[in-house]
């Protein structure tokens, strides 16, 4: 198994992202390779500063960054020697089993969209966040930021997609899908919602169990909870923000931990032909660490191939 990490993306790179590489080489198996993307100048004396050989990793050695403020098309086509850039060639060409960056998210879909591209019947990739439940399970929410506006058959497609992911990668037999509205009942919503409950109500891939509100989203009633990517990015932000007023106040809770994005590592992007994963660009040590062994999680399980096969055959009006 190789493993690709962008080590130039990030608002602390390339510190923390070698600092993350060090910290994954410790727990990974001898046998997975993790390549770096990045400037080898500047990566070799932080690998040595960790006491680390720059022999225990493959290095492509690139010339140029995508920044956090660079428009994601331009970028992608103007840099091609960027470590993003390189990164998805690599992947494209089957060089690397799966490749992940803290850096650009928006650069980051384009690359996937533009190299390995999306599955075969898939409207739209989408990003996901992990949902830490009360009952002690995980589930995901999804979209979660690029997808602002949806047609009904790209959310029925996302529960679809957060499914299989919440299946094999959060171990979950049989996950039971939600979609996110303003009322349980299923007249409820906007027209897009309405349309979506319906799709979703006749759908015989999913498990669709009807509606959850705002307040529902942690309590394990739904494993997998449907939304835009407007409405997802926005609960997103609203739990950073108040798992950051926790710390602030001192309050210390087992379940509220769970909010730490350090543990999650980062999300995937479903969707595409292959294993693309995004960190928040805050990114320290710890969370690149978990970053890389979600990475190897997904390879693992094969969930990419198994998206694959739940999409051929399904229609979608």
């Amino acid at each position: 198994m190789r493993l690709g990490l962008d080590i130039m993306g990030g608002d602390y790179a390339p510190k923390t992202t070698v600092g993350g590489a060090v910290k994954a080489l410790h727990v990974i198996p001898a046998e997975v390779k993790l390549v770096l993307f990045g400037d080898k100048d500047q990566i070799v004396p932080l690998l040595s500063g960790h006491g680390v050989s720059p022999d225990n990793f493959e290095i492509v050695h690139t010339t140029e960054v995508i920044e956090m403020a660079d428009a994601p098309l331009r970028a992608i086509s103007q840099k091609p020697n960027s470590s993003i850039g390189v990164g998805f060639k690599y992947l494209k060409d089957k060089k690397i089993d799966a490749f992940a960056s803290n850096g650009n998210t928006g650069a980051m879909m384009v690359g996937a969209l533009y190299s390995v591209k999306a599955i075969e019947g898939v409207l739209r990739p989408c990003l996901i966040t992990q949902v830490p439940m009360e009952t002690g399970s995980t589930g995901i929410l999804l979209d979660v930021g690029s997808n602002a506006d949806c047609r009904p058959e790209m959310l029925c497609q996302f529960a679809l997609l957060g499914q299989v992911y919440t299946k094999y990668i959060c171990g979950t037999p049989d996950p039971k899908v939600a979609l996110l509205n303003i009322g349980e009942e299923e007249e409820k919503g906007n027209i897009v919602a309405q349309a979506t409950h319906q799709l979703l109500k006749n759908h015989d891939s999913i498990n669709f169990i009807g509606n959850v509100e705002g307040r529902d989203l942690f309590d394990g009633h739904a494993d997998v909870i449907v939304c835009e990517g407007f409405v997802g990015n926005v609960v997103l932000k609203e739990a950073e923000a108040f798992y950051k007023l926790i710390k602030r106040r001192k309050i210390n809770d087992p379940y509220f931990e769970r909010f730490n994005y350090e543990i999650h590592g980062g999300s995937p992007i479903l969707g595409v032909n292959g294993n693309v994963l995004v960190g928040h660009g805050i990114s320290n040590e710890e969370a690149t660490k978990n970053l890389i062994l979600l990475a190897k999680n997904m390879v693992d399980t094969g969930v990419t191939e198994k998206i694959r096969t739940a999409f051929s055959g399904n229609t979608w009006q």
